[in-house]
């Protein structure tokens, strides 16, 4: 199966383990599931890095390292994304979280999250 992770998630695997569900971990670490991470999610880590946010302290470039190091996969934004997310409702607001909900729905991979706003979208996404 291809699990593409949402932004806290990505940041709690690489750095704080401890905080992702039993699930999660379990999911994370079969080696029969191929794992994504989204160019989005260190754009938006970049931004709120930026603006001093606490829990975006990480610098994206080492994350990205350590995440392609580790076997996971990254998936660019591609337009095809980016117009898909006009079809989603209005569940959500973020813009990053909309563009991993979109990514994941264009690609059919299964969208992993901690947000329950997020799992709210119809499609695969499961609230991890």
């Amino acid at each position: 199966m291809k699990f593409l992770l949402d932004t806290h998630l990505l940041l709690w695997a690489a750095g704080s383990p401890r905080r992702l569900s039993a699930q999660a971990r379990k999911l994370l670490g079969d080696t029969d599931h191929q794992l994504f991470f989204s160019s989005a999610s260190l754009w938006e880590i970049a931004i709120k890095r930026g603006l001093g946010r606490d829990d975006f302290q990480v610098e994206p470039g080492l994350l990205r390292r350590g995440l392609l190091d580790n076997g996971y996969q990254e998936l660019p934004i591609s337009g095809v994304h980016a117009l898909a997310i006009e079809a989603l409702p209005a569940i959500h607001k973020d813009p990053f979280d909309r563009m991993l909900v979109s990514q994941a729905l264009t690609e059919g991979f299964t969208l992993l999250t901690s947000d329950p706003a997020v799992a709210r979208y119809p499609g695969p996404i499961r609230l991890v």
